[in-house]
């Protein structure tokens, strides 16, 4: 039988929750952005969370706990999937519009892991722009929030930060090794390297 030319990485996991203290009925768009040597085998590359209050206790925070459940197969790690996230709520004329955009690769280690995501938003470049843009309820916002996890021309935007969204992930990765990727688990933070590895057998 021939080896295994493919690796897998199965990603559970939730957008559990998000910091924006200063708006209220947020929802959430999330996609994966991934490289050309990766196929999603199962799950779904994009979802829409529910529309929800911002708790009443001091933590204020909007939970969605909305589900993650996708796996992708690959060849090689270049490419590794990255989560775009993006929060959108009412301004106050009532029009819907963004209240930031984040984005985080998928953790690398097997194991569950939990990750804050600090979000942004566009900013206009100019105080007119700004006070038109507010006047007639049209914010800066990308036209494909997938540009957010390229570099290409993100050193011309400028932008400003604005809340947190919390994100679980649960991570299982299958013939990593095989191909001859060493991924260590998540609970693993240091290796312990003997002093006199690297040196000769005089020297030691």
């Amino acid at each position: 039988m021939a080896a295994s030319s493919v690796f897998l990485l199965m990603v559970g996991g939730q957008i559990e929750s998000a910091e924006f203290p200063e708006f209220d009925n947020l929802y959430c768009r999330y996609c994966l952005t991934y490289g050309q040597d990766w196929l999603i085998t199962s799950g779904l590359e994009d979802g829409l969370t529910q529309i929800t209050k911002k708790s009443q206790d001091e933590r204020q925070q909007f939970v969605w706990n909305f589900p993650i459940d996708v796996t992708f197969k690959s060849t090689n790690p270049h490419g590794w999937p990255q989560l775009v996230v993006h929060c959108y709520g009412p301004d106050v004329f009532g029009t819907e519009v963004v209240r930031g955009y984040g984005v985080c690769h998928i953790p690398i280690t097997p194991g569950r892991h939990k990750v804050r995501l600090p979000m942004f938003v566009p900013e206009s470049s100019s105080s007119l722009q700004k006070f038109t843009s507010w006047f007639l309820g049209r914010r800066p916002e990308y036209v494909d929030a997938r540009v957010v996890s390229q570099g290409e021309g993100r050193e011309v935007t400028r932008v400003r930060s604005q809340g947190f969204v919390n994100v679980s992930f649960n991570v299982v990765m299958k013939d990593m090794k095989k191909l001859g990727y060493d991924v260590l688990p998540s609970d693993v933070s240091t290796v312990n390297v003997p002093e006199n590895v690297g040196m000769t057998t005089a020297e030691a």
